[in-house]
């Protein structure tokens, strides 16, 4: 009888009870994933399906995986899965290297006025619309009038011609990205380093540790599990490009294509013609799954070296 009365105190309605303050906390959290993740579920069949409009999604007539056909049967399914894969693990490694040596750099800055500035600076490029971006790009890099070209031709050097050479995209896009997005992403990490102990890093300074040796044994270890889970989350979207960085940067540049054409810009150049959703929504769920895939994969890995760190 006294199990049974324990069991019934640490059950869930107990504890949905007694951190009932924490619990609202996180209704909205529930809700937008309710509403946005959760109900849409169902059309997912759209995938499977010739839709049409005045019929609806259930009641068009059911194709099996013809819709799939559309990647394959381009023969292009291996370079744009190729494209957006590469692309995206250097955005991942790349960009947390940097976002984790930025939240360090920031911390070490003692002056409050320069440090405030410093992140302030550093944001703004994340709200620039990807349009602007692309212009800015362009205005640096154009053969005719970019800034670059302008410095080249005064020092008597020959154009550079970047957007006729596809080759040099796969080193410019990826720092265009880190430009836009380093500073927002240091935040994660700036926030954990500011939950770090300070009586520990003063004590390491009393014991005689430089800054390099608090850096490599109490910040990175502490920055552990925030590097694992972001690094999860991130490894769920591995195979989805982002579409707008792409399209205003490269636009319809053909010659371009071989390296940096992604799923997103095809599938837009694609179906935009006749607005076939069904062909747009099994190209999604295929990175749904892929992405899936990759990430019960890796937490699988991480569970079997540090059952601690792994999200589930």
């Amino acid at each position: 009888m006294k199990e049974k009365k324990a069991s019934k105190k640490g059950g869930f309605f107990y504890n949905l009870w007694k951190y009932r303050t924490l619990t609202l906390m996180c209704v909205p959290a529930i809700i937008f994933f309710f509403l946005f993740s959760y109900m849409p579920l169902p059309g997912i069949y759209v995938a499977f399906v010739n839709f049409n409009m005045k019929a609806g999604i259930f009641k068009s007539p059911f194709i099996g995986f013809k819709n799939f056909e559309f990647l394959t049967a381009s023969g292009k399914l291996w370079e744009l899965t190729k494209n957006t894969i590469l692309y995206n693990i250097v955005f991942i490694a790349l960009g947390n290297i940097c976002a984790i040596a930025t939240a360090i750099l920031l911390n070490e800055i003692h002056s409050k006025y320069f440090k405030k500035v410093s992140q302030t600076l550093m944001l703004l490029p994340h709200f620039i619309s990807q349009v602007l971006v692309g212009l800015l790009v362009f205005s640096l890099l154009n053969s005719d009038t970019g800034m670059i070209n302008g410095i080249l031709t005064s020092m008597g050097r020959e154009k550079w011609m970047p957007y006729a050479d596809p080759k040099v995209w796969p080193f410019i896009i990826p720092l265009v990205n880190l430009w836009q997005n380093v500073g927002y992403d240091s935040i994660v990490y700036f926030a954990a380093i500011c939950g770090i102990d300070a009586e520990m890093i003063e004590a390491a300074k009393v014991d005689g540790a430089n800054g390099f040796q608090r850096i490599r044994y109490i910040l990175l270890p502490s920055l552990k599990p925030t590097i694992i889970i972001l690094l999860l989350f991130a490894l769920g979207g591995i195979i989805k490009g982002n579409f707008g960085l792409f399209y205003n940067i490269i636009g319809t540049n053909t010659t371009l294509y071989p390296t940096t054409d992604i799923i997103e810009t095809f599938v837009y150049r694609s179906t935009m013609k006749d607005l076939n959703f069904s062909t747009a929504s099994a190209v999604g769920l295929y990175q749904s799954i892929v992405g899936f895939v990759m990430v019960m994969s890796v937490n699988f890995i991480v569970k079997k070296i540090d059952p601690e760190y792994s999200l589930f």
